[in-house]
């Protein structure tokens, strides 16, 4: 497939116009003077933990248990994820660290 430039371009634009909208929405619905409805909060307070949820299950979904490594990389990587995040509450730190420790143990460790 041959893209150019242009294209490219107006689609980076198209994305960027869209995630700014979508980001500016909640300001333009709900200001400073306008109450926020009981289900935004609702979807504020569970959606993250669910999304989260489903994404752990997506990426475990191929772990073989019954052969090598016998899902100890994601293991090691879920239980480096989990103290890190229980000791300094950062996602970045948490997130990023489980996956170099992942990425160490995949590609040295359980080759």
């Amino acid at each position: 497939m041959n893209i150019n430039n242009e294209y490219t371009i107006v689609a980076i634009l198209i994305m960027a116009v869209i995630t700014f909208g979508t980001r500016l929405m909640p300001f333009i619905f709900w200001g400073k003077d306008k109450v926020t409805p009981k289900y935004i909060l609702y979807i504020g307070n569970y959606l993250p933990p669910a999304i989260m949820a489903m994404l752990i299950i997506y990426c475990l979904r191929n772990v073989s248990l019954h052969a090598f490594p016998f899902g100890i990389p994601e293991a090691i990587g879920i239980i480096t994820v989990a103290i890190l995040h229980i000791w300094k509450r950062n996602n970045l730190i948490s997130i990023l660290s489980g996956t170099i420790v992942y990425m160490v143990a995949v590609q040295v460790i359980f080759i």
